[in-house]
């Protein structure tokens, strides 16, 4: 994969399958937080707000979102939602429902932090 200029290129360099995801995860974002700025950092979708905000990446069969206000009641909470977290990140598989209340709070909790 080319490295990408922009969050727009790199979603479309993405599968159709993985593309629904970010697009979604993308507009989650943006409506949390309208005045978080978009851009790639690490060759993937980075948001800024006083700080990184969150981010996403693609894998081979799921999206990675990456937030540091990730606490382990939310991961308790995703996973039995049927979702894999890590100390940061949710997998959100191709086939799954993207935990928009969840992702939400969670953009708006780090966007606080990051005001501190």
């Amino acid at each position: 994969m080319d490295k990408p200029k922009d969050v727009n290129s790199y979603i479309a360099n993405a599968t159709e399958e993985a593309r629904s995801v970010m697009d979604e995860l993308r507009r989650i974002i943006k409506s949390a937080m309208p005045e978080a700025e978009e851009g790639i950092s690490w060759n993937v979708p980075i948001y800024k707000y006083h700080g990184i905000l969150v981010g996403f990446s693609v894998a081979k069969q799921h999206v990675s979102f990456g937030v540091d206000s990730l606490q382990e009641e939310d991961r308790k909470v995703l996973k039995e939602l049927g979702y894999k977290t890590g100390k940061k990140t949710i997998q959100i598989k191709f086939d799954q429902e993207v935990p928009s209340a969840i992702i939400k709070r969670l953009v708006l909790a780090q966007a606080e932090i990051n005001e501190l």
